[in-house]
């Protein structure tokens, strides 16, 4: 008993956390870190659509397409408009804070992006190089091939998060080239085989 009133004594003053303010807490930490989760989620959903746009508009401009009938060009065309329509109709936005310099810096990526992407109907070789030069802009590793030091610049004037955006756009469009690449290879092969 004596022993107990000198702990008390000596407990005097200290602040000493009650369990409930513990599980507050705890709860607190539990519900920030389900915000962490939803932005995450909500940044996968993101992506995807942002692949599945990129695919769509892939098949829109492929080569692939000057080698089949009108009347599949079209079928071809209008499910590729129909399906670009349903995609569009989702709205995920996970938003990212800019300064104004980083806003227009991300204008001016997507815009030169967005300039090569239209030359794939034209001249795919030109344009996949041209790709490989951005991409190889965006990498931390060591490049294979020539860097566009221009668009390395202005990614730099980027957000990080747009950075990691800008990158995977453009592999997510290398990808489609070589999966286009491909088909167009394993097609000759078929061809060649009957001939």
């Amino acid at each position: 008993m004596a022993q107990a009133k000198i702990n008390a004594k000596a407990n005097e003053g200290r602040f000493c956390r009650s369990s409930s303010v513990a599980d507050r807490s705890s709860r607190l930490l539990e519900s920030l870190d389900q915000v962490e989760a939803l932005r995450e989620a909500a940044t996968a959903v993101e992506q995807e659509k942002e692949i599945l746009l990129e695919m769509i508009h892939s098949v829109q401009n492929s080569q692939d397409r000057r080698q089949i009938s009108d009347g599949e060009s079209e079928e071809l065309n209008l499910t590729a408009n129909r399906l670009m329509g349903r995609t569009l109709t989702v709205e995920v936005s996970v938003e990212t804070i800019r300064n104004p310099q980083q806003q227009e810096s991300l204008k001016h990526a997507t815009r030169i992006i967005d300039e090569v992407v239209n030359k794939f109907p034209d001249d795919l070789g030109n344009a996949k190089s041209h790709l490989m030069a951005l991409y190889s802009a965006c990498s931390s590793e060591v490049p294979h091939g020539p860097v566009d030091e221009k668009f390395q610049s202005i990614v730099i004037g980027c957000a990080l998060e747009d950075q990691k955006k800008i990158k995977r756009r453009l592999e997510t469009l290398l990808r489609n080239i070589e999966n286009s690449d491909e088909f167009q290879t394993l097609q000759r092969n078929a061809e060649s085989r009957f001939n």
